[in-house]
């Protein structure tokens, strides 16, 4: 256990790559003017809601800092977009399973009739919404989506659709943010509405949902970027979470282990992504009215992955400025030529500058790192020949712990089932990956600095969260008046 938490610890910096901070929320130039595909946290963990052992949950959420009054148009996802979460489990560094998410918004043309003529609305509703999902008569704005499975390559490979277990169909609806009290009084029983059981093709039953929720990704954000502007030794205070006030739209999918392991084999790989058309034309007279509207711009080319997400932080903190769009555009296969920032990494560096007492490993080049950051951790998540690539990797054997019995330090408090062993909504990357990149658990010549207590000074566990499907807490209300 201690061998294997030593060789974890090293590799956390990399995996999560470093620490501080907001695990992707506008972290590459490019992806800042494209928000609606911008991914911002992935978690894959073994389930841990009661009963539902054998599964595995998916979580890729996008839109980032949403705040909850933003109306009067809310927080829509892209209807040009492929989001895609894949899962790698023959650890060759290349998609064996991938669960594409499309979308189409439907402009209702909801009028009134003013004086004698019927007049479009400019609102997203015109009266109550909920508690039931089929309670949407009211909504000027409606989001649905399908999923398919694919097997192989994302692009090529066998295609069938995911569906609903009760009735068959292959397109769900997706909630309307929480707009208010007044529109939504009861949002808690109306997004849960939206929970389907489906049927996955040739794995059984699953769970999906797909929808607004409150932002899960704690972190003293402005303090980290404004040059680490916080003590980063100092106490961790529950009131430090720059994000308290956001909200995030989260993919989320509960899938048999079964489905995504293959042969023997226990460990997977998985990242998310978002893809754009290469060309974009704009519509000079753009008119949304209807399933018939004329969209704001038309696409065409091939598809172009523009955002990637795997361990948490990896593009924000490791990867140099010039190069974070290129990772957005890469695949887990090509990641050698990002070997350096791996090798000699930056963060301790910048850290020993701003704080002249704090001394960085002296560690180079950091193999150590390279190891756990490309190939998961030997005892733990590391897979049979794997191929060095990027991506949060999970040991599917290795069984769930209840909310309750969870360590936000995840395989560093002891947890096996926590970071960097998948990623759970409660576990505190930052402060592991803080003391992690610093060198916590290397010898006290290589890392004089090494057993300070790093933190942000936000504060994270599972207690934040539900305990139940889809996990993430509901989404707040852009108006708490009754």
């Amino acid at each position: 256990m201690k061998h294997t938490i030593a060789k974890l610890a090293v590799a956390v910096p990399l995996l999560a790559s470093l620490g501080v901070q907001a695990s992707s929320h506008r972290e590459a130039p490019l992806i800042t003017e494209m928000p609606k595909v911008d991914a911002t946290d992935f978690y894959m963990f073994n389930s841990y809601e009661s009963g539902r052992e054998g599964f595995v949950t998916l979580v890729a959420n996008y839109l980032p800092l949403q705040d909850a009054y933003g109306g009067p148009n809310y927080f829509t996802l892209a209807n040009d977009a492929l989001y895609e979460i894949h899962v790698d489990n023959d650890a060759d560094a290349v998609e064996d399973i991938t669960f594409q998410f499309r979308f189409t918004t439907e402009i209702r043309a909801v009028a009134l009739s003013i004086g004698g003529e019927d007049v479009q609305v400019p609102l997203a509703q015109v009266g109550g919404v909920g508690p039931a999902r089929a309670d949407n008569e009211n909504l000027n704005v409606i989001e649905s989506y399908t999923v398919d499975m694919i097997r192989g390559d994302r692009r090529s490979g066998i295609r069938e659709s995911v569906v609903s277990a009760a009735d068959g169909t292959a397109r769900f609806m997706k909630p309307v943010d929480n707009i208010g009290n007044k529109t939504l009084p009861d949002y808690k029983a109306y997004a849960d509405s939206h929970i389907y059981a489906v049927t996955i093709p040739d794995c059984g039953e699953g769970r999906l949902f797909v929808g607004q929720r409150k932002e899960g990704f704690v972190v003293n954000l402005g303090e980290t970027f404004d040059l680490i502007n916080t003590d980063p030794v100092g106490p961790v205070d529950g009131e430090e979470n720059t994000l308290d006030d956001k909200n995030v739209t989260s993919l989320s999918l509960e899938v048999p282990i079964a489905c995504l392991t293959a042969g023997d084999a226990t460990v997977i790989g998985g990242w998310t992504t978002a893809s754009l058309r290469q060309a974009r034309i704009l519509n000079p007279s753009p008119n949304a009215r209807g399933k018939a509207g004329k969209p704001a711009f038309v696409g065409g080319g091939a598809y172009t992955q523009v955002s990637r997400l795997g361990a948490p932080l990896v593009n924000e903190v490791v990867i140099g400025l010039p190069d974070k769009d290129r990772f957005n555009h890469s695949e887990p296969k090509d990641d050698g030529q990002f070997a350096l920032y791996v090798t000699n990494p930056t963060l301790p560096a910048l850290i020993e500058i701003l704080f002249p007492g704090v001394l960085a490993p002296t560690v180079f080049p950091r193999s150590d790192l390279v190891a756990v950051f490309l190939t998961g951790v030997d005892g733990l998540n590391m897979p049979v020949d794997v191929v060095a690539s990027e991506m949060l990797r999970l040991n599917t054997a290795i069984p769930a712990v209840g909310p309750a019995s969870q360590s936000e330090l995840g395989v560093l408090g002891n947890d096996l089932a926590g970071f960097p062993n998948g990623r759970r909504p409660g576990d505190d990357v930052v402060d592991i990956a803080l003391r992690a990149v610093m060198g916590v658990l290397l010898d006290e010549a290589d890392a004089p600095a090494g057993q300070l207590p790093y933190t942000d000074g936000a504060f994270v566990d599972a207690s934040y969260f539900d305990t139940s499907f889809p996990y993430l807490k509901t989404p707040l209300a852009g108006s708490l008046s009754e």
